[in-house]
């Protein structure tokens, strides 16, 4: 209950459309009682009127009310879509501004294809709730009210009894629908999100599910997701027809109890022969009021379990968040590491422990260390991802927990070894970095970052789509626009993470030359496996199992014959062995 009331709380903006869709559909149910009824009457008249022409009212009113029966149907269809599909437009951007302050601290645990299933299949599920189970609830008590004061003109029996089927249509089948639709609805939202996170995954990784030759394995799985699914939707299918019979058995029983009842009525003159179709054809229409809340009902177990979905996300607490009252980011920092530690989990081990350093600004210092020492951590925390359970991470003498993240990530430009690209044109994710750059700017950023001639071979340069995840280029090529986002971005604090790994050594030569322009000037970290260049660094911390083992310039390192030097032997081995 508590789901569906917060999901109705998400009506209170359209409530006017709503209303208006609601009073639609009640004119709709009218027309359509009123269509019935002066058809009936008109029929049954004129066997027994002297001259048409004194049916003259009725014949109008029947045409009166066919055509209020298709205006407000309509008309209901339109304003009832409109105000859905405006409501499920804002719970999308609603859920997507929910997830933001969650990544990637609190994300990293769900698969992508199940994050993409909750925003765009598990919002479009809530249209069944929207459309099927608000506006046609108070259409069907309210016509059922209408039905019943209208055989009460006639005889308080028969509306008792039209009354009681109308109910039992319209509470008792949703009731029996909702028990036996409640498991599988849910079941059914849970095996569709599971497939579609497994088929984004697998085509993610179609070239090594193919080169492994698991193609096979993949599509047997598959199937077998597929055929549960399948047998979930058979279950909502035959609960779907024990609906419709029901629905039609009780319209049908109602239909005969009226005629039932109202001949002797008619025998005993208790009742004008000529009412006796309408009563039985108003019984019938009445029906179109209730009709529709078996299917709502049968809808709400997937409803609920698509609200519960997106709930578990957006009542999630952030990892990191915002102080009430924030300073200012200095546009010259010092950046310091203060005792840090820090772990994923609390069953994990600390992936840093007890580490302290400062970069003065302008100054550089790299940070080296085997896979898995700690790196990337220093990353996470630099950007506010994640906060350090212990010690401090200071900006300008400040702790980072006192700027407010968008800020702080401002003044911080990041060259990883990860850079994503986006299935857009190259000028749109070089705008990525810097939205209301100009032509010039662009020009300036991709000759720094030595892309120029890149750009140039492009058929449609700049505006060239570069495929999805940069699929049109190389990966150095990746690496220069990441350069080139970095020097849009003008931060004063510049990160790289990895910024070298896995290019080749021409390359490499290439790229190192764009991060000196790109260093020049800025507070700089850089992590790094791979010692080149490491005599340009104002200090090398080198990090083994979260800590801190040696720190010291270059000549110092290889003198000290430890960890380091080891390293660079290392590395120095395999180049020359190439």
């Amino acid at each position: 209950m508590r789901i569906l009331l917060r999901l109705l709380g998400f009506l209170w903006p359209f409530r006017w459309r709503v209303a208006l869709a609601t009073s639609l559909g009640i004119l709709t149910i009218v027309g359509n009682v009123g269509l019935l009824a002066t058809a009936a009457y008109v029929i049954s008249a004129a066997a027994v009127v002297a001259y048409l022409s004194m049916l003259a009212v009725p014949v109008y009113l029947v045409r009166f009310f066919s055509i209020l029966r298709a205006l407000s149907r309509y008309t209901e269809r339109v304003v009832s879509h409109d105000a859905t599909f405006r409501l499920l437009t804002n719970l999308r951007t609603w859920f997507y501004g929910a997830l933001e302050p969650l990544a990637p601290a609190r994300l990293w645990r769900y698969r992508s294809g199940d994050l993409l299933a909750r925003i765009v299949k598990d919002v479009g599920e809530l249209e069944n709730l929207y459309l099927r189970a608000v506006s046609p609830v108070v259409v069907a008590l309210l016509c059922s009210l209408l039905a019943f004061a209208l055989f009460s003109l006639f005889d308080a029996f028969i509306a008792l009894v039209v009354l009681a089927f109308l109910v039992s249509c319209g509470v008792g089948v949703p009731l029996i629908v909702e028990r036996l639709s409640r498991g599988v609805g849910r079941r059914q939202i849970a095996l569709r999100a599971e497939l579609e996170a497994r088929l984004v995954e697998d085509i993610q990784g179609v070239r090594d599910v193919l080169a492994f030759g698991r193609e096979e394995a993949e599509r047997r799985e598959i199937s077998a997701l597929d055929r549960k699914l399948g047998k979930s939707q058979r279950k909502m299918a035959l609960v779907s027809g024990l609906q419709a019979s029901l629905t039609d058995l009780l319209m049908n029983l109602c239909l005969v109890a009226v005629l039932v009842l109202a001949v002797p009525l008619v025998a005993a003159g208790d009742v004008s022969g000529v009412y006796l179709a309408l009563l039985a054809l108003v019984a019938l229409g009445s029906f179109e009021a209730v009709a529709p809340l078996g299917e709502a009902f049968r809808f709400m177990g997937r409803s609920l379990q698509a609200g519960e979905r997106l709930f578990e996300l957006v009542d999630a607490e952030p990892e990191v968040s915002d102080p009430p009252e924030t300073r200012p980011v200095p546009d010259h920092p010092l950046l310091e590491f203060d005792g840090v530690s820090f772990r994923y989990a609390a069953d994990e081990p600390p992936a840093l422990e007890e580490v302290s350093f400062r970069i003065e600004p302008g100054g550089r210092v790299a940070v080296v260390g085997p896979s898995g020492s700690g790196k990337s951590t220093l990353v996470n925390l630099i950007l506010r991802f994640w906060d350090p359970t212990g010690g401090e991470v200071r900006l300008g003498g400040h702790d980072l927990r006192e700027y407010a993240q968008a800020d702080l990530r401002e003044k911080i430009g990041v060259v990883s070894q990860e850079t994503h690209v986006f299935g857009d044109t190259l000028r749109a994710n070089l705008l990525l970095a810097a939205p209301d750059a100009g032509e010039d700017e662009l020009r300036d950023a991709l000759e720094r970052a030595r892309l120029s001639e890149t750009v140039g071979r492009l058929p449609r340069g700049l505006d060239t789509y570069v495929g999805e995840q940069g699929a049109r280029l190389s990966g150095g090529e990746r690496q220069r626009l990441a350069v080139a986002r970095a020097f849009l971005g003008g931060a004063p604090v510049l990160v790289l993470d990895e910024p070298t790994a896995n290019l080749d050594v021409l390359t490499e030569r290439e790229l190192l030359a764009a991060l000196r322009e790109l260093m020049r000037g800025r507070t700089t970290l850089m992590m790094t496996h791979r010692l080149v260049e490491m005599e340009e660094m104002d200090e090398i911390l080198v990090l083994s199992g979260g800590r801190i083992v040696e720190r010291g310039t270059h000549e110092e390192l290889v003198g000290a014959g430890g960890l380091y030097r080891r390293m660079f032997e290392v590395q120095r081995g395999m180049l020359s062995a190439t």
